[in-house]
């Protein structure tokens, strides 16, 4: 068994039966960092789980803090009182760079990061971390925004059902570069390359109840899901 506690911010994550990168192992990477970056990047998980041996994969939002994610919603969500039981879990998250035009429509393929992420959650009953959690994902949507926000109150927490996913095993696939053509293909009068995609913010829109006198935040204006 693997114990969380036991690695640190410096190791990568152990390459176990479940995320060894089978399929063009080249561009599996099990660095913790990388691991993190991709996260931290992304908005929305895919969360996937069995019950009654019916699949279900729902989108959610979720926040990190350290190696733990958390997720949360209402109590009456079935999703997470599904989970809170100790079902076993897949959550991925992945981040499309672009698209990949090859000269030949077999090679087209598309530049990724990924994360696929197995484990148990649990819920979450403390307070303060509860709290964190709230915090982690205000602050995973749009860094800053927590220190203007009204502060959610005791009822308001108590009120929300929070779920901790530890990370322990996980690893994340990248393709990044050129189209990789069959070597007689290269001679085709064909224009082949990559379209870089990016998500970017648009001109933000007020509320209509906005009170005068407020001004636009500088987090808001330089707004970027980038990462460094």
């Amino acid at each position: 068994m693997i114990h969380p506690g036991k690695l640190t911010n410096n190791d990568p994550f152990p390459v176990t039966q479940r995320t060894q990168i089978k399929r063009i192992p080249k561009r599996g990477l099990y660095e913790r960092q990388t691991i993190y970056q991709i996260l931290d990047e992304g908005l929305i998980c895919q969360l996937g789980f069995v019950v009654e041996g019916q699949p279900f994969v729902i989108p959610t939002a979720y926040g990190r803090v350290g190696d733990r994610l958390y997720i949360h919603g209402s109590p009456a969500s079935r999703m997470l009182r599904t989970l809170q039981k100790g079902v076993p879990v897949c959550l991925t998250v992945t981040l499309l760079d672009g698209l990949v035009l090859a000269r030949s429509a077999f090679h087209h393929s598309m530049n990724y990061r990924s994360v696929v992420v197995f484990g148990v959650a649990s819920m979450v009953e403390d307070y303060n971390e509860k709290e964190e959690a709230l915090k982690a994902f205000t602050e995973h949507i749009i860094p800053g925004r927590w220190a203007d926000t009204r502060q959610p109150t005791r009822q308001e927490i108590a009120g929300t059902l929070v779920l901790s996913l530890p990370l322990v095993e996980a690893s994340a696939k990248v393709r990044t570069g050129s189209p990789i053509d069959n070597e007689a293909d290269y001679v085709l009068p064909i224009w082949a390359g990559e379209l870089p995609l990016h998500l970017i913010a648009n001109e933000p829109v007020p509320d209509p109840r906005l009170a005068d006198g407020i001004d636009l935040p500088t987090y808001v204006k330089q707004y970027s899901r980038a990462t460094a």
